[in-house]
């Protein structure tokens, strides 16, 4: 049930990615189950670049489970470029490194004296239908919420991060795969959901996409999917091969976003982002996509696979971020978790003036 006043009625807002963050939120990989086979070292690399390049343009939260991890990741920041200034590091226990998924969903509200408040949605998490532990997990939001010493709402229904796209001016992109999933709510009907993020994230278009791209185990999080890059250009991934089978529901978004018009009339800017070619598991694809890239204030944080396309996408990004440093990120070995940039990063937008 819709609590009253939601944060809509108060004011609030999920903000664009692109608008200043105040910071982003981590959670420092322990858990080998994650990346099967995989060199850890490989990973915690992959972050230490992330770590880089946030760094230099706003504070980076770090999660660890315990004092041990600290300390590596402390000989980590020390011996790389980093701005140690704008590092801080919190011991909070997680099952895994997911934060899109499990931490808050901040909010913003500007007031009537042009500061700008911060709050946060406290959504349900059952780690994308009950596939894996998430006894640790589910308590981050709050945990971090109570940290920082903000508003927290509870919508009291499970979504996860990576299932929602805005552009901060009132439209969410989504998937009906994974937002009407019955593993998720038992198959809470579309008028509900809609009505659900109209009142938490204050927008007031939900866009239907199509989720079944292979081997994504998200149950088709919109994240690897189409994006915007700013308030009416999405970029929709997208394959020419029409044998590849990806390609029936990267076409079918296509459409859908084609047809869409504001209560204005006015379409879309929708702009073609391929993928990364068939990168492939020990047991099928990894669900492998540009379109999981990370907007930080100074730089973009661009999933790479040692593809011709990485180069395209490199171009694409720079086109609409040119005030930003397009960052390449190797995810060769990081998609072996299922997941890329965008999926373990939280962005905490900016409060104040």
């Amino acid at each position: 049930m819709i609590s009253k006043p939601s944060p809509a009625d108060l004011g609030f807002r999920m903000p664009a990615e692109w608008e200043p963050h105040s910071a982003t939120w981590l959670s420092w990989p322990h858990n080998p189950a994650t990346w099967p086979g995989q060199d850890m070292s490989k990973i915690e690399a992959v972050y230490i670049q992330m770590i880089n390049a946030l760094s230099k343009g706003e504070k980076v939260h770090l999660l660890v489970n315990h004092e041990s991890a600290a300390l590596k990741l402390n000989k980590f920041i020390k011996n790389n470029p980093v701005n140690f200034q704008n590092i801080t590091i919190h011991f909070i226990p997680t099952n895994d490194a997911w934060m899109r998924d499990y931490g808050p969903n901040f909010l913003v509200r500007e007031t009537t004296s042009g500061n700008r408040e911060v709050a946060a949605n406290l959504w349900k998490f059952n780690s994308w239908g009950e596939k894996y532990s998430w006894d640790m997990d589910i308590r981050v939001s709050r945990t971090i919420t109570n940290l920082l010493e903000i508003e927290a709402f509870e919508p009291g229904i499970i979504l996860e991060g990576g299932a929602i796209e805005v552009n901060g001016q009132g439209i969410c992109i989504t998937t009906e795969q994974c937002l009407l999933n019955p593993n998720r709510n038992n198959a809470l009907g579309k008028t509900d959901m809609e009505s659900y993020l109209r009142h938490y994230l204050g927008v007031e278009d939900v866009i239907w996409c199509q989720g079944n791209i292979e081997g994504d185990d998200t149950d088709g999080h919109i994240d690897n999917l189409v994006r915007f890059v700013n308030p009416n250009t999405v970029l929709c991934s997208w394959v020419d091969d029409s044998s590849d089978p990806n390609h029936a529901c990267l076409k079918e978004n296509l459409k859908i976003l084609e047809s869409y018009r504001d209560t204005n009339g006015k379409p879309l800017n929708i702009v073609r982002l391929p993928m990364p070619g068939r990168i492939e598991g020990d047991k099928e694809r990894l669900p492998a996509s540009y379109a999981n890239f990370y907007i930080g204030n100074r730089a973009i944080l661009l999933p790479t696979y040692n593809h011709s396309n990485d180069d395209v996408a490199r171009y694409i990004l720079k086109r609409f971020f040119a005030d930003r440093e397009i960052v390449g990120i190797p995810c060769e070995t990081f998609i072996w978790g299922l997941g890329a940039i965008h999926c373990v990063t939280q962005q905490q937008p900016r409060a104040g003036n």
